[in-house]
């Protein structure tokens, strides 16, 4: 079997080049990372977990008209996306106040939000993924004004799908992330959901008792992350509701 070409290594994925020219094949590790990589630790499993948990998201979003990269799961670690050119921005969604918009604010985390608010972060790790403004988006150049409309539309419609899926299983979604990302259609440019919809890139808490079941697992040391991610796992169907959390969990093909 030829060698495949990596294309990018992150903090929880690496990309190889696809089998078909405009393909990537996007592998999710088992490493976990917060505070900027500062704290890290490698978690068995964790990497198939958020493969099909992503795979998941994406298909339900792909299936409602929200466009995303995915196209289809390849293995229990791999899934096969459509190349995109990123916009450089963390687009984050908050239904609840928790993390870093609490300690800016001063508001109490888990204080409902008068409505969703959405953020940006512009994408350096080496920065910190600073929080900027609309205004730095159009100064810089990293999207246009009609970009930033079409962002802010389907962001809210990822919203308006996550937060309906995970109260029918009884999770409260406090905010996620995702990214975005540019295709084209000849001259065509339109905007896809891109990187990965998991408990990685969502705050995700129990509706009656408030555990956490997200990657504040890890990062507050409130016990075990596979066992937080095989709940979500479990209560959405992608695994058995009779299993118990293992260290390599056994998932519904």
């Amino acid at each position: 079997m030829a060698r495949r070409k990596k294309i990018y290594e992150g903090k929880a994925k690496i990309l190889y080049e696809g089998p078909e020219p405009g393909t990537i094949v996007q592998y999710f590790k088992d490493d976990a990372t917060a505070f900027n990589a500062q704290k890290k630790d490698v978690i068995e499993g964790k990497g198939v977990l958020n493969n099909r948990l992503s795979e998941f998201f994406m298909t339900g979003l792909n299936q409602i008209g929200v466009p995303t990269h995915f196209i289809k799961r390849l293995n229990m670690r791999e899934q096969l996306v459509r190349q995109c050119e990123i916009i450089p921005l963390e687009v984050i969604v908050r239904n609840y106040a928790a993390g870093t918009m609490s300690k800016r604010l001063g508001i109490d985390e888990g204080t409902q939000l008068p409505r969703p608010i959405v953020e940006y972060c512009y994408k350096d790790d080496s920065l910190g993924d600073p929080l900027v403004t609309e205004e730095h988006i159009a100064a810089f150049g990293w999207a246009s004004q009609q970009d930033m409309e079409d962002i802010l539309s389907l962001a809210l419609r990822v919203n308006d799908f996550l937060s309906g899926v995970m109260m029918a299983v009884g999770i409260r979604l406090v905010d996620f992330k995702i990214e975005i990302g540019r295709v084209y259609d000849g001259d065509f440019q339109r905007l896809i959901i891109a990187d990965e919809i998991s408990p990685d890139s969502c705050r995700l808490w129990d509706i009656e008792t408030g555990q956490k079941l997200d990657k504040d697992v890890f990062r507050r040391d409130l016990g075990s992350l596979t066992d937080a991610y095989t709940e979500v796992a479990r209560r959405l169907g992608v695994m058995p509701k009779t299993s118990t959390p293992i260290t390599k969990p056994t998932l519904i093909n």
